[in-house]
């Protein structure tokens, strides 16, 4: 069992999202279980019903309690929306301020299609991830976390077994998720969809060229990523500019939060991956800046991300804006060899950001310094730069 880095705070309310697998629910079992937490596993059938049927339920069960009950876990609240008004007035009441409520969800979705209260502010928000880096320590094997991605369940068990739960990951995540919650309509075209999207992971998206590809409108699409993102399968990273306005105007990029589910969609699960082949090359990128974003919400750095590109293709994968520090541009290859030819994104954004640190994120051992002129571009091992990033 690995330890997760995630903080959850002493007193304050919160809510929990993450994926499914991430561990949502062991984590919160191990860390608040004593006698003083009532704990409602909502994915429980008869639970599910019981407080579906009436959510005031809880509130005269923690009345009749008389001040029993420190903390109040509802485990993926999202199967009980109307639970949430209840938590708020019991934060309002006598009977309620001295505890701690803990919300946990796999999709944010059905909150806001339900209108559900967020509390107004009166939980903060965390997210799990995947293990991350850190937490793996030294049973990390990069070529393991690329093949099959980092869920606790999935990155423990064998080849073949880690294949068939992705299978049954995605399967599930059709089933539940979106027919049993009815996110879209159209389930055929969004299954058509799945693919598309994974092989789009990592590149700016073209929501008109796939709405041809599996016939549904624009705007079907931009609704379909916006199922992917509100139930955690995915992310959006901006493109760099200067100004909200002229970002606005430019394409984001879309990102899978797992390598080995986004190896499920691609169906590609079965296909050896090997070093010098374009998919590691992807999925070495998706992992790195899936990596910098677990640990922009764990440590909280309060970096800002997003990529930049130019319209004569001048490109760098990430670009992270540090709070009253410089900001920091990572161009990421998965050579082992760094080169050159591989700085030229970063000395395009070098000529407007001079003072951006330029950094070429790659699989070597030790650092290495490029000059061109006045600018220097430093080869960094990837573990270093997420260590650079992590401390500051």
């Amino acid at each position: 069992m690995y330890s997760r880095y995630i903080k959850f705070p002493d007193s304050h309310s919160f809510f929990l999202f993450g994926p499914r697998l991430t561990g949502k629910s062991t984590l919160l079992s191990q860390a608040f279980a004593d006698e003083e937490v009532l704990f409602l596993d909502l994915l429980h059938p008869s639970v599910h019903q019981k407080y579906l049927a009436d959510p005031e339920t809880l509130m005269r069960e923690i009345e009749g309690a008389k001040n029993k009950y420190k903390r109040i876990v509802l485990d993926e609240v999202q199967r009980v929306p109307a639970l949430l008004d209840v938590t708020h007035h019991l934060m309002e009441s006598p009977s309620g301020r001295h505890l701690q409520f803990i919300m946990s969800g796999s999709s944010a979705r059905k909150l806001k299609r339900s209108k559900a209260n967020l509390l107004g502010g009166r939980a903060w928000s965390l997210e799990l991830f995947p293990l991350t880096c850190e937490e793996l320590g030294k049973d990390l094997i990069l070529e393991k976390a690329l093949a099959f991605g980092t869920l606790p369940k999935i990155y423990a068990a064998q080849a073949e077994e880690a294949q068939e739960d992705l299978r049954a990951y995605v399967d599930t995540y059709l089933s539940q998720e979106i027919k049993a919650e009815a996110l879209t309509r159209n389930l055929g075209a969004f299954i058509r969809f799945l693919p598309m999207a994974a092989a789009e992971s990592g590149h700016i998206v073209n929501a008109s060229n796939i709405g041809r590809e599996i016939g549904v409108s624009y705007k079907t699409v931009q609704e379909y990523f916006q199922i992917l993102e509100d139930t955690l399968l995915g992310f959006w990273l901006e493109p760099f500019a200067k100004t909200a306005r002229k970002r606005m105007a430019k394409l984001p990029k879309f990102y899978f939060f797992d390598m080995g589910v986004l190896r499920a969609l691609k169906k590609t699960l079965k296909v050896p991956l090997e070093c010098s082949s374009p998919e590691f090359g992807e999925l070495f990128e998706n992992f790195f800046i899936n990596e910098v974003r677990r640990l922009n919400s764990y440590h909280r750095l309060d970096l800002t991300l997003s990529f930049y590109r130019t319209e004569a293709g001048a490109e760098v994968d990430l670009i992270a804006q540090r709070p009253g520090k410089s900001w920091v541009a990572m161009e990421i290859k998965s050579t082992q060899r760094p080169s050159t030819a591989l700085c030229s994104g970063l000395l395009s954004f070098a000529d407007i950001m001079p003072a951006a640190d330029l950094i070429l994120v790659c699989r070597i051992e030790r650092p290495q310094l490029f000059r061109f002129g006045k600018r220097t571009v430093r080869a960094v091992p990837w573990q270093d730069c997420l260590k650079m990033l992590s401390d500051g």
